[in-house]
């Protein structure tokens, strides 16, 4: 059986387009090139939702809080040996009342769950990796998406990865941050485009590859 790897996110890991609405491509979305950097050893396994958030129900719309479908969703791809979420931007979301605090706090206890789950699945055989989307740029807020996603979006997202660095290290849980490494688009300033997509594949692959190696060596 081939190992799989599951990617749990947002719009960004389902590969919103925001250049015409529509989805990337196969050829263009992160996970699908992490598929190709990984080979056919690994199974890469999507479970991108636009609109999803780590532990909160949005008041406008149903089925986006994380931490609800994380249970069945993990059971189902089972056996796991490796789980990358990226959450974050649409906490951001002025309607949520959070804090960039509030955000981190709000991953990290995903990050918990996801470890109680994959225990139970998989023993304590399996990776975990918390990455830490690019913070949205300030010009969102010069484009339509601001009406839907609400002041401050762009500086909570600056903010909250420091704290959940700090957070995920109590717990010793992997973390992944893309700032100045990844960056958003220049169309919305909170989806990544194709460069941008590439970019995330490489650097989480890279992590991945150094994990795994340094594991099969101990």
């Amino acid at each position: 059986m081939v190992k799989r790897i599951v990617c749990f996110g947002d719009s960004n890991t389902w590969g919103s387009n925001a250049e015409n609405g529509t989805r990337f491509s196969e050829e263009v979305r992160w996970p699908c090139l992490l598929q190709k950097f990984a080979g056919n050893d690994y199974q890469i396994i999507e479970e991108g939702l636009p609109g999803r958030t780590s532990v909160i129900d949005d008041p406008l719309f149903d089925g986006l809080n994380g931490l609800n479908y994380l249970l069945p969703c993990l059971k189902s791809h089972a056996p796991i040996e490796t789980l990358i979420i990226m959450l974050g931007t649409n906490d951001t979301k002025e309607r949520l009342h959070l804090t960039p605090y509030n955000i981190a706090q709000g991953i990290t206890r995903l990050a918990l769950r996801a470890e109680e789950i994959l225990k139970e699945i998989n023993g304590e055989s399996f990776n975990l990796f918390i990455v830490a989307p690019p913070p949205i740029g300030k010009e969102y807020a010069n484009t339509m998406v601001s009406w839907s996603m609400g002041k401050d979006c762009d500086v909570k997202s600056e903010q909250f990865p420091g704290y959940l660095k700090e957070m995920l290290a109590e717990h010793a849980i992997d973390f992944i941050d893309t700032k100045g490494i990844v960056s958003m688009n220049t169309i919305d300033y909170m989806h990544l485009d194709a460069e941008g997509h590439e970019l995330l594949a490489k650097l989480i692959f890279n992590k991945i590859k150094k994990t795994i190696r340094e594991e099969k060596m101990k």
